[in-house]
């Protein structure tokens, strides 16, 4: 049995349905799931132990791109011509602010973060249990300039020492001191985001 979350009810439910039409009916069931929202992780917890007593595999996928587009930056960029000029000004179509880069980190590090700590206890319970994190290869260490930034994520080996570089990389972000104090200035919050959770999934 596979339990579908969403955080939009409704969008989760239409998603459920299309499997359904699959031949998959037996096999699904939605609930709704927020990773934001620990009261929401917290009731999925219940559901799971009460419904199943155990879990199996948890598969960590909610994210968010912690930016948002500049439409006509990227009409302009396209009119130009080349690709060339539309690498040239992603950093002025992609928009990032700081309570964009709170949010994703909220939902792509803390809200996995959380809910694999919430069903940690049922995955336990199983013969053979699995977290699947799925991050992206915006989180290899590469795209972090400093080398005492990357040392400093690969070698944290506790979630409250992760916890403290994300604080820090967002004070930092709120103080528009990135560039000098290390951290990437490209899709940062992102980037951020799946670089702490590799450093979290190599510590579970």
């Amino acid at each position: 049995m596979v339990v579908l979350t969403a955080r939009d009810e409704k969008r989760g439910l239409e998603a459920l349905e299309k499997l359904k039409e699959s031949g998959l009916s037996d096999h699904l069931v939605f609930h709704r799931l927020d990773v934001a929202d620990p009261a929401t992780i917290t009731c999925l917890a219940d559901f799971v132990k009460n419904r199943f007593g155990k879990l199996d595999i948890l598969v960590n996928n909610a994210g968010i791109g912690g930016s948002t587009m500049n439409h006509e930056a990227l009409k302009a960029a396209k009119v130009s011509g080349t690709e060339a000029d539309v690498e040239a000004v992603w950093s002025k179509v992609l928009i990032e602010t700081y309570e964009l880069a709170e949010e994703c980190l909220k939902i792509n590090y803390y809200g996995a973060k959380t809910t694999a700590e919430a069903l940690i206890p049922l995955l336990q319970l199983s013969d053979s249990p699995r977290i699947v994190n799925i991050s992206s290869s915006m989180g290899k260490l590469q795209y972090i300039p400093s080398e005492q930034r990357k040392e400093a994520l690969r070698d944290a080996d506790t979630g409250e020492k992760i916890d403290e570089l994300i604080t820090e990389f967002l004070k930092d972000f709120k103080e528009g001191s990135l560039e000098s104090k290390g951290w990437p200035t490209f899709l940062s919050a992102y980037t951020i985001s799946k670089v702490a959770m590799n450093a979290y999934t190599r510590i579970l």
